[in-house]
Protein backbone atom coordinates (compact mmCIF):
# COMPACT_ATOMS: atom_id res chain seq x y z
CA UNK A 1 0.00 0.00 0.00
CA UNK A 2 1.29 3.74 -0.66
CA UNK A 3 1.40 5.99 2.23
CA UNK A 4 0.59 8.91 2.08
CA UNK A 5 1.19 11.64 4.44
CA UNK A 6 0.07 15.47 4.28
CA UNK A 7 1.54 17.67 6.54
CA UNK A 8 -0.78 20.88 7.55
CA UNK A 9 -0.52 23.82 9.21
CA UNK A 10 -3.68 25.89 10.29
CA UNK A 11 -6.05 24.38 8.08
CA UNK A 12 -3.55 24.50 4.90
CA UNK A 13 -1.07 21.63 3.24
CA UNK A 14 2.29 22.16 3.98
CA UNK A 15 4.01 19.38 2.31
CA UNK A 16 3.76 15.44 2.70
CA UNK A 17 5.67 11.94 2.52
CA UNK A 18 4.79 9.34 0.40
CA UNK A 19 5.90 5.63 0.92
CA UNK A 20 5.43 2.56 -0.05
CA UNK A 21 3.77 0.39 -3.05
CA UNK A 22 0.57 -0.05 -4.41
CA UNK A 23 0.50 -3.90 -4.94
CA UNK A 24 -1.91 -3.75 -8.19
CA UNK A 25 1.27 -5.21 -10.03
CA UNK A 26 5.10 -5.97 -9.77
CA UNK A 27 7.59 -3.04 -10.00
CA UNK A 28 7.20 -1.58 -13.13
CA UNK A 29 4.23 -2.18 -14.41
CA UNK A 30 1.60 -0.96 -11.42
CA UNK A 31 -0.72 1.65 -12.80
CA UNK A 32 -2.07 3.10 -9.74
CA UNK A 33 1.98 3.46 -8.57
CA UNK A 34 2.47 5.12 -11.78
CA UNK A 35 -0.03 7.49 -11.25
CA UNK A 36 0.80 8.58 -7.92
CA UNK A 37 4.86 8.72 -9.05
CA UNK A 38 3.62 11.05 -12.09
CA UNK A 39 1.11 13.26 -9.80
CA UNK A 40 3.91 14.12 -7.39
CA UNK A 41 6.32 14.92 -10.03
CA UNK A 42 3.84 17.08 -11.50
CA UNK A 43 3.27 18.76 -8.31
CA UNK A 44 6.88 18.96 -7.42
CA UNK A 45 7.62 21.00 -10.81
CA UNK A 46 4.35 23.40 -10.33
CA UNK A 47 5.50 24.35 -6.78
CA UNK A 48 8.64 25.39 -8.09
CA UNK A 49 7.41 27.31 -11.31
CA UNK A 50 5.40 29.03 -8.87
CA UNK A 51 7.65 30.02 -6.21
CA UNK A 52 6.64 27.61 -3.84
CA UNK A 53 10.14 26.85 -2.93
CA UNK A 54 9.95 23.13 -2.68
CA UNK A 55 12.23 21.46 -0.22
CA UNK A 56 12.66 17.89 -1.54
CA UNK A 57 14.60 14.72 -0.12
CA UNK A 58 14.00 11.56 -1.66
CA UNK A 59 14.95 8.07 -0.63
CA UNK A 60 15.03 4.62 -0.84
CA UNK A 61 11.00 4.12 -1.37
CA UNK A 62 10.49 7.33 0.12
CA UNK A 63 9.60 11.20 -1.33
CA UNK A 64 9.46 14.12 1.28
CA UNK A 65 8.09 17.83 0.28
CA UNK A 66 7.28 20.59 2.17
CA UNK A 67 6.62 23.86 0.54
CA UNK A 68 5.88 27.41 1.64
CA UNK A 69 4.09 30.13 -0.49
CA UNK A 70 0.18 31.24 -1.35
CA UNK A 71 -0.33 28.63 -4.14
CA UNK A 72 1.00 25.78 -2.16
CA UNK A 73 -1.90 24.76 -0.15
CA UNK A 74 -3.80 24.59 -3.46
CA UNK A 75 -1.12 23.02 -4.97
CA UNK A 76 -0.66 20.32 -2.38
CA UNK A 77 -4.87 19.94 -1.93
CA UNK A 78 -5.22 19.33 -5.55
CA UNK A 79 -2.29 16.45 -4.95
CA UNK A 80 -4.72 14.88 -2.26
CA UNK A 81 -7.61 14.97 -4.49
CA UNK A 82 -5.78 13.53 -7.09
CA UNK A 83 -5.11 10.42 -4.55
CA UNK A 84 -8.25 10.14 -3.38
CA UNK A 85 -9.20 9.83 -7.28
CA UNK A 86 -6.74 7.23 -7.56
CA UNK A 87 -8.31 5.33 -4.45
CA UNK A 88 -11.25 5.48 -5.61
CA UNK A 89 -10.66 3.94 -8.80
CA UNK A 90 -8.22 1.19 -7.27
CA UNK A 91 -9.16 0.67 -3.58
CA UNK A 92 -6.64 -0.41 -0.87
CA UNK A 93 -3.65 1.08 -3.19
CA UNK A 94 -3.45 4.19 -1.15
CA UNK A 95 -3.87 5.25 2.45
CA UNK A 96 -3.80 8.95 3.06
CA UNK A 97 -3.72 10.88 6.08
CA UNK A 98 -2.93 14.08 7.49
CA UNK A 99 -0.53 15.20 10.06
CA UNK A 100 -0.74 18.64 11.91
CA UNK A 101 2.74 19.91 12.24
Amino acid sequence: MIRAEFYGSSGELTGFKMSGHAGLAESGRDVACAAVSSAVQLIVNLLDEFGCEPDVKVGEDVIICKASGDNAGRLLYRLKQHFEAILEEFPGTIKITISEV
